[in-house]
């Protein structure tokens, strides 16, 4: 099958890193006004790699927008979490808690403009990062920011605009680049937090050195540790009330089950070379591993209701579950994570004006799962309390090839930037099945008592395989300076996906300077989404509690290619198309007053999600036990309309200096078609347009005096809706706005030394109690998007040298 959306919009933005990543200069700090009087070094006049591939481009001149956050704005937040740090900077970006969710506790979902979060790309120096293993809740398998150490990270690039004709898949939302540290010197981190009730105490440490080797080029080294307690915002359940004032022989623990942030230890190691082997050529190189070990709370089964696990049958006489759990179980679930990505390349120059790049990469996310305090109650007295409930593996290897040649046409005054290349990608997903005995259908199945390890089932040897999907791809695109006042960009990508065709995708772009320091940015462009070996094989089992009969229900997600999901409708997956517009206006000047204002429209057709749940049809074989089934498929259309705005401002103030910045997304999303837009799957619908606030922004200000930093954060985000995610009978509640103040404090007690101390959220503000979700003694919506376990206060020491 072969689709063009050349004929359907344009194509590229002026100078945009194509797939293999950018041939363009390191960053600078400060760019100068067209008219030749020195601006005042703005946000926007900050050097780029991602979004140009001529070396003296700054932000304030690209066709598209893009954020750079420098090392400062990612130490002004307090987390070793790259999720929490751009949800805290980056207006459109929003990262979920999901205390409770199963894998997503510790693989969390992040969005930029209200997308799925395998919508956005992730480069690290320009180069693609892997994706998770885990898919999440409705099918995205996002690369995991949080396998990326923070204090490794020298500034973060984020391209709000679609891309996919630059870097291929994904690239619909927008870019995000990391760019890691490759200066000299040494510097050393120790931070400790802990929020406001007295839990969640986190002791955090990173160190980073780097050399200059001779005139030869330098390394840099990265070492970060991580160790969180858990929080619990939670009341007691009210059938746990109700059990214990009928056994009040028994001491039932309030509460039964712990709604919160889970236990988590992590260990993050990297490096980053650059070595100059000539004049004209260099090797580079860079890798990135981690290491997690988490645990988190599931649902408490109550003995007097939970008959599934508490039957007794003659098939076990003399064996009763209330013997081993009298007050009833939480399962506990472990996670352990193994991340490496590894990155080699060569670059050069063949003549002055022809560049060229080749680079080969390699990235591997391996989860194992874990469950302790459980039961296969359909084993009996056989049955173990700890389960290994298996492994998901995600591997990618990536090859590139880029070229850049810069071209004098003499109708022109600037040269023509041509950048061409090509890219060979394999994704493979593999899944390995846990112990027999987590997912066995014992012989107790028969009087009723629940197969499977009893909260998490494991993966199965009929879910076990492993599957692989190669793609190839060719690019090319153009820079074009049309006189001092116009610029145009032009790009087109070719790639072939071996699971179900190829594809062609194009951008278009423009920029007219109405002054040297006012300027009209525009871009058309396509894109898409391609569906993982991951959605188009794998399936799943998972467990839940309705709210309203206190029964744990048991789901299937199934495989579009599975003959139950076809025989209950489900087809072959495709890609998702985008259609992206966006028009712009960005300024500055020489007060150090900087800014842009953005609006897009992004239309998606064949969005990825989940069907809608069915029961099992009668006389089909059930030994899973599944309350309800579904699959993957390509269900539904949605158009989202946004405005970014940007504002910068830097000024002298008494003997010091100070930065005010405001940041602010509006960003709406509407179901345009498709099952999820009817009666039958009224909860996806709902959840696709209301989860998530259409307004987020923030404002912030810091002064830099002598010795002493202060800095002052106020966060807002809109409305939004949730919903119980019962099984049948979904319940739905509106959560109000929020605002939340962080502030913060540094001292520089000499060049070597440092303190930071501060609060996140200094009022101790809650958002509205979960009213619809009481019953499981949640208080907060677990599906918040911004944090709810109230203030956390930290302190810092920093060490250089």
């Amino acid at each position: 099958m072969h689709r063009s959306k050349l004929s359907r919009s344009i194509l590229l933005a002026l100078g945009l890193v194509s797939a293999g990543g950018a041939i363009a200069a390191d960053a600078g700090t400060a760019g100068t006004s067209s008219s030749g009087n020195a601006a005042a070094p703005t946000q926007l006049d900050a050097m780029l790699v991602t979004g140009t591939r001529a070396s003296n481009r700054t932000q304030f001149e690209t066709l598209a927008p893009v954020d750079v956050f420098t090392k400062q704005d990612i130490q002004s937040v307090d987390s070793t979490d790259l999720k929490d740090v751009l949800a805290q900077l980056v207006p459109s970006f929003v990262v979920q808690r999901l205390p409770m969710a199963d894998g997503q506790v510790f693989v969390r979902p992040a969005t930029l403009r209200g997308l799925s979060p395998d919508q956005t790309l992730v480069l690290v120096n320009g180069r693609r990062f892997h994706r998770s293993a885990l898919l999440g809740n409705r099918g995205a398998q996002a690369a995991d920011l949080a396998q990326i150490p923070t204090s490794a990270i020298k500034r973060i690039e984020v391209l709000r605009d679609g891309a996919s004709a630059q870097y291929g898949s994904d690239a619909i939302a927008g870019v995000i680049n990391i760019i890691l540290e490759d200066s000299p010197g040494t510097e050393i981190t120790a931070g400790y937090s802990q929020y406001a009730q007295g839990d969640g105490a986190s002791r955090d440490f990173s160190a980073r050195t780097g050399w200059a080797l001779g005139d030869y080029g330098g390394l840099a080294l990265f070492a970060e540790s991580s160790n969180s307690d858990a929080t619990s915002r939670t009341r007691q359940r009210p059938d746990a009330i109700a059990f214990q004032a009928a056994h009040p022989e028994l001491d039932v623990p309030n509460p039964v089950q712990r709604w919160g942030q889970p236990e988590l230890e992590s260990r993050r190691v990297g490096f980053n070379l650059k070595a100059n082997a000539s004049d004209t050529l260099e090797l580079y190189a860079f890798g990135l591993y981690s290491h997690s070990d988490g645990v988190s709370d599931f649902n408490w089964r109550n003995p007097d209701t939970t008959t599934g696990a508490y039957r007794t049958t003659s098939i076990f006489p003399g064996w009763n579950l209330r013997s081993l759990y009298p007050v009833g179980f939480s399962p506990q679930y472990g996670n352990t994570q193994n991340d490496l990505q590894l990155v080699a390349g060569l670059r050069g120059e063949i003549t002055p004006r022809l560049r060229w790049d080749l680079s080969a990469s390699y990235g591997r996310n391996a989860i194992d799962y874990s469950l302790d305090n459980s039961i296969n109650a359909s084993l009996g007295p056989d049955s173990p309390t700890s389960f290994d409930l298996g492994r998901l593996t995600q591997t990618e290897k990536n090859a590139n090839a880029d070229f850049n040649y810069e071209w004098d046409v003499a109708a022109l005054s600037k040269p023509v930037n041509v950048a061409f290349g090509a890219e060979f990608r394999q994704e493979t997903y593999q899944v390995r099945a846990g112990d027999p005995a987590s997912y066995a259908v014992g012989r107790g199945a028969a009087a009723g008592l629940e197969a499977n390890s009893n909260g998490a089932p494991g993966f199965s040897a009929s879910q076990a395989g492993q599957w692989s999907q190669r793609s190839k791809a060719a690019y090319v695109d153009m820079e074009v300076p049309l006189g001092e006042r116009w610029s145009i960009g032009a790009a087109g990508r070719y790639e072939d996906f071996s699971s179900f065709g190829s594809t062609v995708d194009g951008k278009l772009s423009a920029r007219f300077a109405i002054t040297p320091d006012v300027a009209l940015r525009g871009t058309l462009s396509t894109g898409f989404r391609a569906p993982t070996p991951a959605q188009l094989n794998t399936t799943s089992t998972t467990q839940g509690l309705d709210t309203r009969t206190l029964q744990i229900f048991t789901s299937g997600r199934l495989s579009p290619s599975d003959p139950l999901a076809q025989l209950l409708g489900a087809k072959p997956l495709t890609p998702e198309e985008s259609r992206t517009a966006s028009l712009g206006l960005t300024w500055r000047t020489d007060l150090g007053l900087s800014g842009s204002v953005d609006v897009y429209r992004i239309t998606l057709s064949d969005r990825f999600s989940q069907s809608a749940s069915f029961a099992i049809p009668a006389g089909t074989p059930n030994p899973l036990g599944y309350t309800s089934v579904n699959y993957f498929t390509n269900d539904f259309d949605t158009t989202t309309t946004g405005v970014d705005v940007v504002g910068n401002y830097l000024r002298d103030l008494g003997a010091g200096r100070m930065t005010l910045t405001l940041a602010y997304n509006y960003n709406q999303t509407r179901v345009d078609n498709g099952s999820t837009s009817v009666a039958t799957n009224e909860t996806q619908r709902v959840l696709f347009e209301d989860r998530l606030p259409e307004h987020k922004g923030s404002f912030t200000g810091s002064w830099d005096v002598g010795a002493w930093s202060l800095m002052a954060r106020v966060r807002y985000y809109g409305k939004w809706t949730d919903s119980t995610g019962n099984a049948t009978g979904d319940i739905y509640q509106q959560f109000g706005a929020m605002t939340f103040l962080d502030l913060a404090v540094g001292y520089r007690i000499n060049e070597h030394h440092s303190l930071r101390v501060g609060a996140d959220n200094v009022f101790d503000r809650y958002p509205d109690e979960a009213t619809f979700q009481a019953s499981r003694g949640l208080v907060y919506s677990r599906n918040a998007p911004y944090d709810t376990d109230g203030a956390n206060v930290y302190a810092q020491y920093r060490l250089t040298f």
